[in-house]
């Protein structure tokens, strides 16, 4: 039985997710995704290296992370995710440039309280100034309890190549177009981007896309608006692209955040 409820607060969307057949191809986010495993094992892979969060582990994925993600051996996982951007996390912290989470998973019970008091408090449709609180509680426990990096600067061929590929959003992907554009062969960007990034450029492109439109259906309840802007053939397309990254299609999703 698989089951995802989501609720979005304060610019923060918080998913509970009940799972043991269904996996979750690999993707990224332009959030950091902060989340605590309930019961069962979250199993993935991350960074090149194979993850296993047990109960009580706190997962981190920083933006852009490519990652799957699965029940261990179809036992039932439950989880709890929240989807911060970078501009409010570092807002909240008062940090001057991006940090990137160091440990994927770390046992830390303040963390993890903090963690699930502010997904309750989003899920219960508790007031924007407790949101705020419990979002306060749990930037601070992360400044103590875990490490971190401030990210460094993208190297200017890699920073252009996203751009170009952002910029394309609501088009068709042109990977001649961007290749040429770096002064590369299509195969060696391909090459190139999915040695940096951990996914190949179009999958980097869709992934985009998806992201886009979640940000769409959170702010304006609007599927079909979702689909003209962000460039999909239609709602089947945007509704399976959303659900191999979320667990629901797009429509779904936004019907649970109401």
């Amino acid at each position: 039985m698989n089951e995802f409820m989501f609720k979005n607060a304060i610019n923060i969307t918080a998913l509970y997710a009940k799972m043991d057949d269904f996996i979750y191809k690999k993707h990224s986010h332009q959030d950091y995704a902060i989340g605590v495993t309930l019961k069962g094992m979250q199993y993935y892979h991350l960074h090149g290296t194979t993850q296993l969060s047990h109960p009580n582990g706190v997962m981190f994925f920083n933006p852009e992370d490519s990652h799957d993600g699965m029940a261990y051996n179809n036992q039932q996982l439950e989880y709890i995710m929240l989807y911060i951007s970078p501009e409010l996390l570092m807002e909240v912290s008062t940090l001057k440039q991006l940090i990137q989470f160091q440990n994927p998973i770390v046992y830390n019970k303040v963390i993890e309280q903090n963690v699930l008091c502010l997904a309750t408090a989003i899920f219960k449709e508790q007031s924007d100034a407790i949101c705020y609180e419990h979002l306060q509680a749990l930037t601070d426990s992360l400044n103590t309890g875990t490490t971190f990096e401030h990210v460094a600067k993208d190297n200017s061929k890699l920073k252009l190549a996203k751009e170009l590929i952002k910029n394309e959003h609501m088009e068709k992907f042109k990977l001649e177009k961007i290749s040429d554009t770096l002064n590369m062969s299509k195969f060696q960007f391909i090459r190139f981007f999915k040695q940096q990034m951990g996914i190949t450029p179009y999958q980097y492109y869709i992934n985009y896309k998806v992201e886009w439109a979640k940000r769409i259906l959170v702010t304006y309840k609007d599927v079909y608006w979702a689909v003209s802007e962000c460039g999909f053939v239609d709602l089947a397309h945007l509704n399976k692209c959303f659900k191999y990254r979320y667990g629901v299609t797009a429509y779904q999703f936004m019907s649970k955040l109401k």
